[in-house]
């Protein structure tokens, strides 16, 4: 269900209650270029405490800055009282929050595009930072003096990269001179999560390559990561060059990754350490990288891989992605080859493939001790070499196997 009239209910229910209350910021902005979009945050008069009492459930998710969550019909949407921000110390929170109007909340936001109020009653505008214009003229531009909500947030420095890329809107000539000035502020200023998923956000939409670029021309890349501070712009274009060829929904890590393509795999998962990347994200880094360094091998020496190695080797989850981000290095018509043959191979091995992801071999250890196989260290060899004839041999047959497992030196060894 889309969760317009949903948010449009709860408005309607603070403005009955007495209170004003509009729909704030990126659903705003959305709206205004006809981009679809339901995550709508509330902006109100009311207190925490007011909205607490209107609604039977909330979540109370910010309550220090006004802020809690409505949940209504499953949805959940974020509701926060009108405030003003005062007396910021360590680049990212207020000291001090107090009661304000409409225009007081919309001037302490970060950007005018993102500033903007919409009464889904009335169907009214409120404007107050002139946002509809720099949304006309396709511009990102800063509310008030960008220094001061630079300095009150730094990582809003990336988010206007951010905005910059996703809309094709330059950044407005003071806004972006206040970046260059903060730019080396950025650390230790703001927590390495939070640049993580400014990156993750970045990276859901086109140009990523472009956002990194720009990155690094306005200083920000090089003090998230110093390594790259004496890399050009041009070498920076040059690394990150493949990402448009991408497949969607790459993870953010692997296209990081390409701005340090002589990292061994120790230093991937260092920057996977100092970027506070999950569990997930390191396997996936350890699997990109172990898959590219076998498929190079296999490509530059002629080395006999069998089919059992292959089929271990796609069955990782993350096997078809990765094929589809090695390839994107390639031009159009070897990068076409490439998956095609791989995902062929995939094809063929299928069925082998499915078994080990499910932990379920053709031949298991019921079977050898069936044979009068001991468990221990031997069963344990001979299973994998039953589950090699297996594949090798494209065989299901569990008999078969068996008979050709008891033919190798392995079974005589343990007669």
């Amino acid at each position: 269900m889309p969760t317009t009239p949903i948010a449009s209910s709860i408005v309607e229910k603070l403005v009955q209650a007495g209170h004003k209350a509009y729909f704030a910021g990126g659903w705003v902005r959305d709206f205004l270029m006809n981009r679809p979009s339901d995550d709508i945050d509330i902006a109100t008069s009311a207190t925490v405490e007011e909205i607490q009492s209107l609604f039977p459930k909330t979540i109370p998710v910010g309550i220090a800055f006004g802020i809690v969550i409505v949940v209504e019909q499953n949805h959940q949407f974020e509701v926060a009282t009108f405030r003003k921000d005062e007396g910021y110390i360590d680049g990212r929170r207020p000291s001090l929050i107090s009661s304000a109007t409409a225009e007081e909340d919309a001037q302490r936001r970060d950007f005018t595009i993102n500033g903007m109020f919409y009464d889904p009653i009335t169907k009214e505008l409120f404007d107050y930072v002139g946002g509809k214009k720099d949304l006309e003229k396709g511009i990102i531009k800063a509310i008030g003096n960008a220094h001061e909500r630079f300095l009150e947030d730094r990582l809003r420095m990336m988010r206007a990269v951010r905005y910059s890329t996703r809309f094709n809107f330059p950044i407005e000539s003071d806004t972006l001179q206040a970046i260059l000035s903060h730019a080396e502020s950025l650390l230790p200023a703001v927590a390495h999560e939070r640049i993580w998923q400014e990156f993750k956000k970045m990276s859901q939409y086109e140009h990523f390559d472009t956002g990194l670029v720009i990155l690094h021309k306005l200083k920000l890349l090089p003090t998230i990561f110093p390594s790259l501070s004496q890399m050009t712009l041009e070498e920076i274009q040059q690394r990150v060059s493949c990402i448009e060829h991408y497949p969607k929904k790459a993870p953010t890590i692997a296209q990081l990754l390409e701005l340090f393509p002589d990292n061994n795999l120790e230093n991937h998962l260092q920057l996977c350490e100092y970027l506070k990347l999950s569990n997930q994200d390191k396997d996936f880094t350890r699997y990109l990288y172990t898959l590219k360094k076998t498929l190079s091998s296999h490509e530059e020496k002629i080395i006999i891989v069998e089919p059992i190695e292959w089929a271990y080797l796609y069955a990782n989850n993350y096997s078809d992605i990765c094929i589809k981000i090695i390839a994107s290095r390639f031009p159009p018509e070897k990068r076409e080859y490439f998956i095609d043959y791989h995902f062929k191979k995939m094809q063929l091995l299928e069925q082998a493939i499915l078994r080990i992801r499910s932990s379920s071999p053709v031949v298991r250890s019921v079977d050898l001790i069936h044979e009068g196989v001991k468990p221990g260290k031997h069963m344990g060899l001979l299973l994998k070499e039953a589950e090699r004839i297996s594949v090798n041999e494209n065989l299901d047959d569990r008999n078969e196997i068996l008979r050709m497992l008891k033919q190798t030196p392995l079974w005589e060894s343990c007669s």
